[in-house]
């Protein structure tokens, strides 16, 4: 398996302490060569001054892409177009839009959105202010003191969520695909799934997808699973059905570098499995650690089986 693209999920540090740890991962992870790196945002802004210092060492640091998440939960349009025009500021020019989840001890019955009512809406929103914000570029022309060429400007790359086993708020069962449709005619560039466990929910995901009309490319996201615990929380954050295999390979393994090996070997298996079936590339939540999602690509065969190291600083 050569020149498969690949990209991974961080999350800001919680603490200063943790700051260091976290760059040095980006530094490894940046050194394996994947598409972008992605940054999660706290909803409500609770990690959103974070969010922008590891974006901003993404950029400055590595020759990576990084993509920012942005979320509608906690967020107004003026709030939202604030965030998004510092992100532009930060040289950022790729962003994932969600809805987000309802904050913790939400009523269910009760509505949880503001003035921003979808990811869609969200994708409109980070497109008007990047053409606000630059409506056309110049470039100045040889030989000729003061004039310029006016060309369009650069759009900015807006990735959405999708959902192979449907989300778990849908009011019936194609909403998911419908939902992603909407987000591909407001302006989205790229999906990127939810984790799942199985190959064949994401390439029957897509199968449906492209039938209803979706055509940007769909990444599956993929996330090693290694501890019952890790497992367990997953589970109760997506909806997603219990993988009863792996379950119990987790459980009766006493040792957690043998959880690790097998979390490793279920996700490579995932990885061959989804490019095989067309997969334009596979995403991989990393955890804020290098080591075993690059051993999932090497595994896979995504990545030469050898030792990566980060640039010397």
């Amino acid at each position: 398996m050569s020149s498969v693209p690949f990209s991974f999920e961080l999350y800001p540090p919680r603490t200063e302490a943790s700051t260091q740890a976290l760059h040095a991962t980006i530094d490894h992870l940046a050194a394996a060569g994947p598409d972008f790196l992605s940054v999660t945002y706290g909803a409500g802004g609770s990690t959103g001054g974070r969010s922008l210092e590891v974006l901003r060492y993404i950029r400055a640091h590595t020759d990576t892409e990084p993509l920012a998440h942005l979320t509608c939960v906690g967020n107004t349009y003026t709030g939202a177009a604030r965030l998004i025009r510092e992100f532009l500021d930060a040289g950022v020019r790729s962003f994932l839009a969600l809805r987000g989840d309802p904050p913790a001890g939400h009523d269910e019955d009760e509505p949880f959105l503001g003035d921003l009512e979808s990811s869609a809406q969200l994708v409109q929103l980070i497109d008007r202010v990047q053409a606000e914000r630059a409506p056309y570029e110049e470039s100045p022309v040889p030989g000729n003191p003061g004039a310029v060429r006016v060309a369009p400007r650069s759009k900015v790359n807006i990735a959405v969520a999708a959902f192979p086993n449907g989300h778990p708020r849908s009011a019936y069962s194609s909403q998911h695909v419908d939902a992603l449709l909407a987000k591909q005619a407001a302006g989205a560039t790229l999906a990127i799934t939810q984790l799942f466990f199985h190959p064949d929910h994401y390439l029957a995901f897509v199968e449906r997808a492209r039938r209803a009309g979706v055509t940007i490319p769909i990444l599956p996201g993929i996330m090693p699973i290694t501890s019952p615990a890790r497992l367990t929380r997953v589970l109760e954050l997506t909806g997603e059905e219990l993988p009863s295999e792996l379950a119990i390979a987790l459980e009766i393994e006493p040792t957690a570098e043998g959880r690790r090996q097998i979390g490793i070997r279920w996700a490579s298996d995932l990885v061959r499995a989804v490019v095989d079936g067309g997969a334009p590339g596979v995403h991989l939540y990393a955890f804020n650690q290098h080591d075993t999602v690059l051993d999932v690509l090497r595994a896979a065969d995504v990545i030469p089986d050898c030792q990566l190291s980060a640039p010397s600083k």
